[in-house]
């Protein structure tokens, strides 16, 4: 039987109780599921519930809103024959609706209906656009000094926006708090720390899989800020090895920001740095709540970590802009980060390597005029 998993220790907890962490405060993921074969693929079912025969339980009405089956573009960037996966082709405009749309189907089938979520990003908007489309309350916390516009899309969707004293690490102390309250009427849906979020992104490992005709990628080269997706493909490709549907993993690199990448810093081998504003600021998370396992998951695959300079990202914005590909600099460093690889041959011609595109630009318009040099907008 699937159950709440401590990583760390082993603990268990039936999956029949929500809970979204362990009792001493501790991330949570879910005890290893079997995969599915090509044969359990439902292609009748919309988007990426067509692997719903992969999730610890198949939610009675999902809520689905066309997310997944993204496309896979072969272009050339960075000197290198690469495969884009375009994950800001989803609803709201990001990779983040997987994990909204499935964490949220399961939750509704488990009797929540109002949740709690912290961020005034693309994880915000995903919760709150998917909470109102599955008829739930969504209460979305953000810092009091975030700029009306981030928090437009989720209000737009009918959530109440909590404006927070304090800096980010507050907003994310005082969601910890609530969440723990059960008078608060709101359960802790965080994209950061539920597992069924993971049982989300962990469907871009299964479609990337279909994409290449039932065979697994020789790298994917990943923007990281928490992990999310990094601990996706992770789960999901060790699934399909698990099944015998793939003979190997993949390697797995983590791209981040210098002046914000702890994780690839250390996967890199290199010492602790302290945090700096940044444009890739998606991933530019000082204190990821999970770094034992999404390093457990490079290390596992063979891959690594990769740290872009402020300029390398921009370049590679502007360029893939130039191509027509439109997206947040935060996920361009991971187009940035190919041309390292290649360049250090860590990938190889010949290979097959997917990058993973998260974000939409539209959602950076500033960012792109403060590269661009005209001004505010």
């Amino acid at each position: 039987m699937t159950a709440y998993l401590d990583p760390r220790t082993g603990q268990t907890w039936p999956l029949e109780t929500p809970r979204w962490r362990g009792d001493d405060g501790q991330p949570l993921l879910l005890t290893d599921l079997p995969g599915i074969t090509r044969e359990s693929i439902d292609a009748s079912a919309p988007g990426l519930w067509r692997y719903a025969s992969a999730l610890p339980f198949r939610p009675r009405d999902p809520i689905a809103m066309g997310e997944g089956r993204t496309p896979l573009l072969r272009r050339s960037v960075a000197g290198f024959e690469a495969l884009l996966k375009c994950e800001w082709l989803m609803p709201t405009g990001s990779f983040k609706d997987r994990g909204a749309s499935v964490m949220l189907s399961l939750l509704r089938d488990q009797g929540i209906t109002a949740v709690l979520e912290d961020s005034s990003g693309n994880g915000g908007a995903a919760i709150a656009t998917y909470a109102a489309a599955g008829g739930m309350r969504a209460r979305i916390l953000v810092p009091d000094s975030t700029s009306p516009a981030k928090t437009v899309q989720s209000r737009a969707a009918g959530a109440e926006i909590q404006l927070t004293p304090g800096t980010r690490q507050d907003c994310a102390d005082e969601a910890l708090r609530q969440g723990n309250d059960p008078s608060s009427g709101f359960f802790y849906a965080s994209h950061n720390w539920h597992p069924f979020f993971l049982q989300g992104t962990k469907t871009l490992a299964y479609e990337l899989w279909e994409d290449l005709g039932f065979e697994a990628p020789d790298a994917v080269v990943i923007p990281c800020g928490a992990g999310s997706n990094v601990l996706g493909c992770d789960i999901g490709f060790g699934e399909l090895l698990r099944a015998g549907a793939i003979p190997r993993l993949p390697r797995l690199y983590a791209a981040q920001p210098a002046h914000c990448g702890p994780l690839a810093r250390e996967a890199m081998g290199l010492p602790p740095e302290a945090p700096r504003p940044t444009i890739a600021e998606g991933t530019a998370i000082a204190q990821p709540i999970r770094p034992a396992e999404v390093l457990g998951a490079l290390r596992r695959s063979g891959g690594g970590g990769v740290l872009l300079e402020e300029a390398e990202i921009a370049e590679a914005a502007l360029s893939l802009a130039r191509q027509g590909i439109y997206v947040e600099p935060t996920c361009a460093q991971a187009v940035a980060a190919l041309g390292k690889l290649a360049a250090d041959n860590r990938v190889r011609a010949g290979e097959r390597v997917a990058v993973i595109l998260t974000g939409t630009g539209l959602k950076a318009t500033p960012r792109y005029a403060e590269m661009l040099g005209i001004g505010a907008v």
